[in-house]
């Protein structure tokens, strides 16, 4: 073994220097979260360039209009006809309530609906905090209710939808880490047997968390972070965070139990596992680097956390993990789970894994074609695959907000689904754009792709330069008839009016907007991020290797993965078969973002598994054994722990997938199925068909490239006799 390998120098200090090395862990993790609340988050209020939508929106900017929160007050009959009389009246006390409340700026005059069904008070608040200013407001509205027993009077608004939601949400997020924890301590008393080996790795992952998401913060100053990085980072955080710690102490023991001290031990799973992790840690960081690439605000912010939480993994998973296995020794075996215990001590030969692995031994020609051509039958469906955001019609309808909703743009369709257009010219063009873009809301009347219904008005910045204009549609914003009201605005109405004002500059943004440019912005990065990755961690395993074929094989292993978990999203979310499996509604399309992260994450996930399998193997083929039994020998040896691995992986995952919103949903889904797959069919089939087919041919590699004696290669005997853990 190689003792100035950096893993191997940094396991021996901290297991010689076990407190010293613990005190300066608990430290560290302690610092990162306190600089975290010191700096405090910058949120992120650029969505990058995304296309024409990006142009309207900095052309709204540039108007600097007083933009100020507003809340609409919908008077609808519980069933039947609306009295108007009565909905005339108790409009008139929304009036009266709602001006005499502190947080609100000025009340408009109540408008019956075009239908005569409904009749609506707008109020604009005042600015500050969200939740202070609403709630008086959703109090007056309930007490109202009270007075109108004969109406139903609710509130609807950006404000009272963002409390709701996020209280749902909340609860939501409170569900998974208590059920993701449970789980996976769960699993992890299966893989060990023992209470404090099973508590080891979720005590580093979540310090891992924590550490973090205060550095998270405090980098938001350079790169602003979004509302959801911190559960990207609990996401990552928790699988690498286990998965490392899991590969550490899995050899640690396996090495005791051989008879080796426990620094010895610890120097063996650091020259071995260790080095590993180091691999597995850079392709990760590499695979989400990647996301920098996008050039969009979101991903930007899910790279730096998930580098970050990788990052601290990977040092605590070297440096404050062998202090405490070290200083346990013996005692990281206590208290032993009666019965899994025994499981988990057997020293007996496995039967199981040389089962599975017969077939790929024996046959590898035939195994591989039915893997793959099985694993591309799966993916098939991504060929069909529809990008959408998930839209305000995709939200649950667990809340009265969200059903009040429904009725407030049933009757009154520019309140629903609009497209934002964006008008700048000279002020002495004032009149000009005006007349436009009255020209155009007449063009819009009486086509069945818009809605109106009196409502729309113009605003103009206060130079005169800049304007703006809601024109609605009565479809679901990722409806095919929304799209198609969006091209008809911006690829004819908008050059037949506003086009025609001398010096005008226009652009239509809004969400239908955003949705379709923001999927072709994705459709037009996906291959520039996967072609960096990809090479990038080629050259990273052809390094670790010292092997083209086995980092060429690792590319395409993972190719197989990525591709089988969009099929399976595709299949699940574009249809309506799993509705009632998963609690969800089908928008029949997969969200925007999904196919990006979801590839650089499993990519750098999956690369977990890879790295641990064929360093297994490649320490059996150094010892002399036959390319073929050293396959053997490496995925058997190996399975338990990748095994245990996956099975945490896929149960935080899965927890994921039972959150309210369509795009968490996918993730989780998407996400459990691939770690499933990776962990099965392509290690336990593919990969040993490919190895045993290639045989010595996997460990070419060019005369520059080749290393006679990897540092990891040779390990300290073992003593003669193996020892049974002794709790």
């Amino acid at each position: 073994m190689a003792r100035g390998q950096i893993t191997v120098r940094a396991a021996r200090w901290s297991a010689t220097h076990p407190w010293r090395a613990i005190a300066m862990w608990v430290v560290v993790v302690i610092a990162c979260f306190a600089l975290g609340s010191v700096t405090g988050t910058k949120e992120s209020k650029n969505e990058g360039d995304i296309g024409e939508v990006t142009r309207a929106d900095n052309i709204v900017k540039s108007g600097n209009f007083a933009d100020p929160d507003e809340e609409s007050v919908l008077i609808t009959a519980p069933s039947g006809t609306l009295d108007q009389k009565a909905a005339n009246q108790a409009a008139g006390v929304v009036i009266q309530k709602m001006r005499a409340l502190g947080g609100v700026a000025e009340v408009a005059q109540p408008m019956p609906s075009p239908k005569q069904d409904a009749v609506i008070v707008r109020v604009t608040l005042k600015d500050g905090d969200g939740d202070n200013r609403v709630q008086p407001l959703l109090d007056t509205t309930a007490q109202l209710q009270q007075q109108y027993p004969n109406l139903r009077i609710e509130e609807v608004g950006g404000l009272s939808i963002d409390k709701a939601l996020n209280e749902t949400l909340g609860k939501d997020f409170k569900r998974a880490e208590m059920f993701s924890l449970p789980v996976t301590l769960a699993i992890l008393l299966i893989a060990f047997g023992a209470l404090i080996a099973a508590s080891v790795p979720l005590v580093l992952a979540l310090s891992a968390v924590a550490a973090a998401i205060g550095l998270s913060a405090a980098a938001s100053q350079l790169v602003p972070a979004v509302d959801a990085v911190n559960s990207v980072i609990l996401l990552i955080g928790m699988a690498v965070g286990v998965d490392y710690s899991l590969f550490y102490l899995r050899r640690e023991r396996e090495e005791r139990a051989k008879g080796r001290g426990h620094v010895d031990a610890v120097e063996i799973a650091a020259a071995t596992s260790g080095h590993a992790v180091v691999v597995s840690g850079t392709a990760v960081i590499i695979s989400m680097a990647g996301l920098f690439l996008a050039r969009d605000a979101v991903f930007s912010s899910f790279a730096v956390g998930s580098i970050l939480v990788v990052a601290v993994a990977v040092v605590g998973s070297l440096t404050v993990l062998p202090a405490v296995l070290a200083k346990l020794g013996r005692w990281v075996d206590k208290p032993r789970i009666p019965f899994v215990w025994r499981l988990t001590a057997n020293k007996g030969k496995p039967r199981f894994w040389p089962t599975v692995l017969k077939p790929a031994l024996k046959h590898p020609v035939a195994t591989l074609l039915v893997a793959v051509t099985a694993l591309l039958a799966v993916a098939s469906p991504a060929l069909g695959m529809t990008l959408k955001f998930p839209g305000t019609e995709d939200l649950p309808r667990t809340t009265s907000v969200m059903k009040a909703y429904d009725r407030l743009t049933a009757a009154f369709p520019s309140t629903g689904t609009s497209h934002e257009v964006a008008v700048r010219a000279p002020a002495n063009q004032q009149p000009a754009v005006k007349a436009a873009l009255a020209d155009l809301m007449q063009r819009t009347k009486g086509d069945s792709l818009f809605a109106s219904d009196g409502l729309e008005e113009p605003r103009f910045s206060k130079d005169g330069t800049v304007a703006t204009l809601e024109v609605a549609t009565p479809y679901d914003g990722g409806s095919q008839q929304a799209r198609d009201s969006l091209t008809k605005l911006r690829k004819d109405l908008m050059p037949e009016t506003v086009g025609k004002v001398p010096g005008v500059e226009y652009a239509v943004g809004g969400f239908v907007a955003a949705d379709v440019d923001y999927a072709a912005h994705t459709r037009a990065k996906l291959p520039l991020v996967i072609g960096f990755v990809l090479l990038l961690t080629m050259i990273v395993m052809m390094v670790t290797f010292r092997s083209v074929v086995v980092a060429v094989t690792a590319i395409g292993l993972n190719l197989l993965s990525a591709g089988a978990a969009y099929g399976v999203v595709t299949a699940v979310f574009q249809n309506t078969w799993a509705e009632g499996l998963l609690h969800f509604r089908s928008n029949g399309a997969v969200v925007s973002w999904l196919p990006l992260f979801l590839f650089v994450v499993l990519f750098g996930l999956s690369m977990d598994y890879h790295v641990f399998v064929v360093s297994r193997i490649r320490e059996a083929v150094l010892r002399g054994v036959p390319t073929k039994q050293a396959v053997a020998e490496g995925i058997t040896g190996s399975a338990g722990v990748v095994t245990s691995a996956a099975a945490v992986m896929i149960g935080v995952f899965a927890v994921f997938a039972t959150l309210s919103t369509l795009d968490m949903k996918q993730l989780g889904v998407g996400l459990a199925v691939a770690i499933l797959i990776d962990a099965t069919i392509i290690r336990a089939v593919v990969l040993p068909s490919v190895m045993t087919l290639l045989g010595e041919a996997n460990w070419w590699a060019p005369k520059w490239l080749r290393r006679k004696t990897p540092k990891h290669a040779t390990l300290p005997p073992a003593p003669e006799r193996e020892l049974t853990p002794v709790g």
